[in-house]
């Protein structure tokens, strides 16, 4: 699993961990039922404080997106639940077109990005 931080980036360590993955379970590069690497070795690979590393875990498992799984660690398992998840999204796309609209963005910009991200992440 490739890790990239921008370790000069105004965004918290932890949320970039957080998207990293699961910009890698919407590409498919993460697959369900996949072992993420330990807290500890994941640390070390990218070079950050364990705790990061714990709390992005933590907040992936409150969104639904891994498990604890005693045997394996912790793991790809997504949530099914829909309803929950449109919801999340209307939230988090209200501030990002919020920010859109402050700096002059177009309806028609949006519409094109929004199609080549869905295109993208093998949306129909």
């Amino acid at each position: 699993m490739v890790i990239e931080i921008d370790f000069n980036s105004e965004e918290a360590l932890y949320l970039q961990l957080r998207n990293q993955i699961i910009l890698g379970i919407a590409t498919s590069r993460l697959r369900e039922g996949e072992a993420l690497p330990s807290i500890r070795q994941l640390a070390d690979d990218i070079g950050i404080n364990m705790h990061t590393v714990n709390k992005a875990y933590t907040v992936l498992k409150q969104e639904g997106f891994v498990k604890v799984d005693r045997r394996k660690g912790v793991v790809i398992a997504l949530d099914a639940d829909r309803l929950r998840a449109l919801e999340e999204m209307n939230e988090e796309l209200q501030v990002i077109f919020a920010k859109g609209i402050c700096r002059g963005v177009s309806r028609e910009e949006v519409h094109r990005m929004i199609d080549e991200i869905y295109e993208e992440f093998g949306g129909v």
